[in-house]
């Protein structure tokens, strides 16, 4: 994972739904996957790109999300160490 990768946090789908979505209009982002965590009603949205997309992508995300609902968290990890994948499809396998 050579990119730097963007994570927004929200409670409830239609935040998390209106940050991806802004995220890939705004910036040359990709969308990585998300996460529901069982029970909690969080929900990760995560983006990958370069430094200045994921950032931009970013703020155009949680401003977009912030609006619907509240925004637990938002990160932007500039070059992800080539192992932290695994952590998030870890996660990803036990949800299922």
């Amino acid at each position: 994972m050579g990119n730097s990768l963007g994570l927004i946090e929200t409670i409830g789908l239609s935040g998390a739904v209106a940050a991806a979505d802004q995220m890939l209009k705004s910036a040359n982002v990709s969308l990585v996957g998300e996460y529901i965590y069982s029970g909690s009603g969080l929900i990760t949205v995560m983006v990958q790109g370069e430094i200045g997309a994921v950032r931009a992508a970013v703020e155009a995300g949680e401003q977009a999300a912030g609006k619907l609902t509240t925004i637990k968290s938002v990160h932007v990890i500039p070059r992800p160490h080539a192992d932290t994948e695994r952590v998030f499809l870890n996660q990803k396998n036990e949800s299922n």
